[in-house]
């Protein structure tokens, strides 16, 4: 090619790109083809479509960017933009987050959602920003299942002793500790090896992300305990989220609430099909008495009253009032 053809297309390229393009970071931890990667991958192309590329994303996945915890101090130092955070990670910053992990609040995803959805989002979302940041939707992350080596866990009495990896979250410590078992707190990236190495025996997730990350592999029995739920927090940086125009909040809040319903519709629809794909990998599947679980974890509801009694109260209603809506 001609220097001189060079020098137009290299003119045309820079014409077709908008004066005033910003590029932003988007961090989180999953594996390519979890809904919450696929979602990020949605949200920011939406966002770089309906600003006419004003807004660029750049989406790592994987951790590439870092840890969660990383990521949200990043963005309370304004130098991320956005993450798609696990609700236990992000309840460090923003402890009233905790409380959507209450065990057995919920009891399916739809339930979750709608007070998601509701008040209950709103007073979260309030808290959020007193620390720097800003909840743009509640994407899902499931209700989560026990997975280990060593035996099917049907009562909390067969936790005991097993060491299972939580992630740093204070109320999923807090619920195995009142189960039996031995709670070891570990990023969710160092999982893997730490099954594989026999660091921990189990660990504790939904379906999905049992399977995208390839747990399965160093794992034997799945026990469906439902423990407990938890979202993904799609959250923005309030000191760079103050820099955008009105016009390019509003499309980046309905591009976060799209691209949260394809995540939502994609968890729901791949925990209905995962277990038959699990075990023909290997695992073995157990039912669990869950009456027992639900009897040995009501002191989480006694230790988090005392933290925020308003909004356990609130919250449990908020659940009981969606559960009946959905006539159960």
């Amino acid at each position: 090619m001609k220097l001189a053809h060079i020098a137009v297309a290299v003119c045309l390229g820079l014409a077709a790109m908008p004066a005033t393009a910003q590029q932003f970071q988007l961090s989180h931890n999953a594996a390519p083809g979890n809904p919450k990667s696929d979602a990020s991958i949605m949200f920011a192309d939406l966002v770089k479509e309906r600003t006419e590329g004003r807004v660029m994303i750049d989406v790592g996945g994987s951790a590439q960017f870092g840890e969660d915890a990383e990521a949200l101090t990043n963005m309370r130092l304004g130098t991320m933009a956005f993450s798609a955070n696990s609700q236990g990670t992000s309840s460090a910053v923003v402890p009233e987050l905790a409380v959507l992990g209450l065990p057995f609040l919920f009891g399916n995803l739809p339930q979750a959602w709608e007070v998601m959805d509701g008040p209950i989002g709103d007073r979260l979302a309030e808290a959020a920003e007193a620390q720097g940041l800003v909840i743009l939707a509640f994407w899902d992350n499931g209700i989560r299942q026990t997975s280990n080596n060593v035996r099917p866990i049907k009562t909390p009495a067969d936790l005991a002793g097993l060491k299972i990896r939580t992630p740093p979250d204070p109320i999923t410590i807090d619920i195995f500790n009142a189960l039996g078992a031995n709670p070891l707190p570990l990023a969710f990236s160092e999982l893997y090896i730490a099954l594989q190495q026999g660091v921990v025996d189990g660990q504790e997730n939904p379906l999905i992300n049992i399977y995208s990350s390839k747990l399965y592999e160093v794992q034997k029995y799945i026990s469906l305990t439902g423990h407990k739920y938890e979202s993904t927090v799609l959250l923005a940086s309030k000191i760079i989220w103050d820099t955008f125009s009105p016009e390019d909040q509003e499309i980046i809040r309905a591009a976060a609430t799209e691209s949260g319903q394809y995540n939502r519709e994609r968890s729901l629809n791949d925990e209905k099909a995962l277990r038959a794909t699990l075990e023909e990998a290997g695992i073995i599947f157990n039912e669990v008495d869950s009456a027992t679980f639900q009897a040995a974890t009501k002191t989480v509801y006694d230790q988090w009253s005392e933290k925020f009694p308003g909004l356990v109260d609130d919250i449990v209603a908020a659940s009981a009032a969606a559960a009946a809506a959905q006539g159960k």
